[in-house]
């Protein structure tokens, strides 16, 4: 399987133990139907796929890449190898939407560019983008990517033609690890000795997003960034955001000045920044910045080139659609002599009328899924029925810049209602509806069995009423698993839709559900080991938390127990109290009445989220001091889970 990290999944995915499993060759996979080719060609038809000035952009101030642009990694892995994406060239294949294929070509460009004279940019070395901005004495470095590697090769490109300067300052611009992930890679070993800027809230999100649903997420993110996907016309393309998702050594620093109001007024090795506070925008913690002696905004991921997500599909919590359309008003407000807008992913836009004009269809799309979803909802329309009716006002459908490139319309449109109303639509049937392989055996059998179930699928499939057909084959493979017919046939299904997808997570979504029901689960996308840097700063009780929500509830019924633990190296005690089957904990004084105090340290605890220690094994060896009853202590953890990232997902 392609090794791949994702945004902090790694966390709860490393207390867990989480493994990857090599994937085996792809199976084969099928050409576009007449459908397929007709919807793709509807879309072309629909788009001026004419209009070449994005990638006059995405070219502009080229000065040099590395050739061929691969970057090593951990473990023998490449960290960055866009090798494999050289077929994404020419006119759309039948298998690729072309405008998604438009995208995968403009996110293609890589390099080290010229934003205006004093701000750099490296891009396509990683997911995001690496931006420099020239200082009195050194570079201050905005987003240092997802790895030290990949942020490692980006520097020394930029070094070897703009001049070997020392890094001066560090900004992050918000707390998803593609933008901070990689600062081992600019920074010397050991505390900062430059300032590292960053939002108010950071640490906080940085470290606790996705800690205690990660190994959940960490195999949904496989289906969402083609983690298991050959890179090829009929396999993955592009995130939408970029070509994928790096793998290799993730870092944090923690910042030493934070921002939190707008504007905020720095200067930072003679540069002046104002900043502006915009959390619970794309991301819980985030900032953007002006820098007034260029006329130039960083818009962090405010206003990337295609739709965001109000709701990400390997799951988080919703977004707020409002404060982040209100955020981009805020950023029009004060900066509205903007001449140059660069972002933490993809391509700039220039000139001041261009910039407020993206600017505007970003604020007005967010605003208008929000607003037209409570419309809707208030006329009594549910989260599907929205989701079919909806689609952007004939001003912005058009914009290249609010397509269906990463979020759409339709999720986004869910993510809003779920937002307000939650999982229930009202409907008395979906209060308390089957389990899907229960309701999956009801409905095969009422439609008159497996056969005709699946005939039923194939006159649909071949009718091009794919998502009637997944919907008839998802019930039968859920009903019978063993069934390979149904099986091959929903491949082929999802294959169609994945072909005629926009957006690039669900593209892949669709064909890794083809992958893996024709050759079986392909792992997780996850790899604790290379998030040590964030492990070694995430506070003690994150890990704790972690061990909450793995308790096997029924198997703690009636039991109670109460343990000290001492970490000896940081001066803290935390109590875990285990009763009515929920494990709390707290941080204070011993309790003398413990079960069991417990003295270690906190490397100690890394290595057992890293995996390279069993508590089990520790407890009766001398490496844990254990005052107490062992016996109590070992009884408690046998009631942890050690929930297994491969879940299946299109199948029971």
């Amino acid at each position: 399987m392609r090794p791949i990290l994702v945004p902090l999944a790694i966390l709860a995915a490393a207390l867990a133990g989480c493994t990857r499993e090599p994937n085996p060759p792809p199976p084969a996979t099928g050409a576009a139907t007449s459908h397929s080719v007709a919807a793709n060609r509807a879309v072309a038809e629909s788009l001026p796929l004419a209009d070449l000035q994005d990638f006059e952009d995405a070219r502009r101030g080229f000065i040099a890449t590395d050739s061929p642009l691969a970057i090593a990694g951990p473990d023998g892995h490449a960290a960055w190898d866009l090798g494999p994406y050289a077929f994404v060239q020419g006119e759309a294949p039948p298998t690729v939407n072309p405008s998604l294929w438009r995208q995968a070509k403009l996110d293609g460009f890589n390099g080290l560019f010229q934003v205006v004279p004093g701000i750099y940019q490296v891009r396509g070395y990683d997911l995001s983008n690496l931006t420099l901005i020239e200082g009195r004495t050194g570079w201050i470095v905005v987003d240092p990517l997802t790895v030290a590697e990949t942020a490692a090769a980006a520097m020394a490109l930029a070094r070897r033609h703009l001049g070997d300067r020392p890094v001066t300052a560090v900004i992050f611009t918000h707390s998803h690890v593609d933008h901070f992930g990689g600062v081992d890679g600019v920074l010397p070993p050991g505390p900062a000795s430059v300032p590292i800027v960053a939002p108010a809230g950071f640490m906080a999100a940085a470290t606790s997003e996705n800690v205690l649903a990660g190994v959940a997420m960490g195999r949904r993110a496989l289906y969402m960034y083609g983690a298991a996907l050959p890179r090829s016309a009929t396999g993955h393309v592009d995130t939408g955001l970029g070509k994928g998702v790096p793998y290799g050594t993730i870092g944090l620093r923690e910042p030493t000045v934070i921002v939190d109001r707008t504007p905020q007024e720095l200067e930072l090795d003679g540069v002046r920044f104002v900043f502006q506070n915009a959390p619970n925008s794309e991301a819980p913690a985030a900032l953007t910045f002006y820098l007034p002696d260029h006329k130039a905004w960083g818009s962090a991921d405010l206003v990337p080139h295609g739709l965001h997500n109000l709701y990400t599909l390997r799951g988080t919590r919703v977004r707020d659609a409002v404060a982040w359309s209100g955020h981009i008003q805020r950023a029009i407000d004060l900066f509205g002599d903007v001449e140059v807008m660069f972002g933490g992913h993809q391509w700039p836009v220039w000139g001041n009328e261009r910039v407020l004009g993206h600017l505007r269809a970003q604020r007005d799309a967010y605003r208008y899924i929000h607003d037209q979803t409570l419309r809707l909802a208030n006329r009594g329309e549910t989260p599907r029925e929205i989701a079919e009716q909806l689609e952007l006002p004939s001003t912005l459908r058009t914009r290249f810049g609010t397509r269906d490139y990463y979020g759409t319309v339709r999720h986004n449109a869910k993510a809003v209602y779920q937002a307000y109303f939650g999982w229930y639509d009202a409907n008395p049937a979906n209060l308390d509806p089957l389990p899907p392989t229960e309701a999956a055996v009801r409905y095969v059998a009422a439609m008159g069995g497996a056969e005709r179930v699946l005939a039923l699928a194939r006159t649909a499939h071949e009718a091009g009423d794919d998502r009637w057909a997944a919907t008839l084959l998802d019930h039968l493979v859920f009903a019978d698993p063993s069934h390979t017919g149904a099986r091959a046939l929903l491949a082929t299904v999802y294959e169609q839709l994945g072909y005629r997808a926009e957006s690039g997570p669900w593209r892949d979504v669709y064909l890794t559900g083809a992958l893996e029901l024709r050759g079986g689960i392909q792992g997780t996308a996850v790899d604790p080991r290379r998030a040590v840097g964030v492990l070694r700063n995430t506070p003690v009780e994150r890990f704790l938390d972690s061990m909450t929500v793995r308790l096997d509830g029924p198997a703690a019924d009636g039991k109670r127990f109460r343990f000290n633990f001492v970490f000896q190296d940081l001066g803290e005690t935390h109590i875990l109290e285990l009763e009515n089957a929920v494990l709390h904990h707290r941080r204070g004084e011993s309790e003398p009445d413990a079960d069991a105090t417990v003295r270690l340290t906190r490397d100690l605890l890394l290595r057992l989220g890293l995996g390279e220690a069993g508590l089990r094994e520790l407890v009766m060896s001398d490496e844990l001091e254990v005052q107490g009853s062992r016996l109590k202590l070992l009884s408690f953890l046998s009631l942890l889970d050690k929930p297994d990232g491969r879940f299946a997902i299109v199948t029971p």
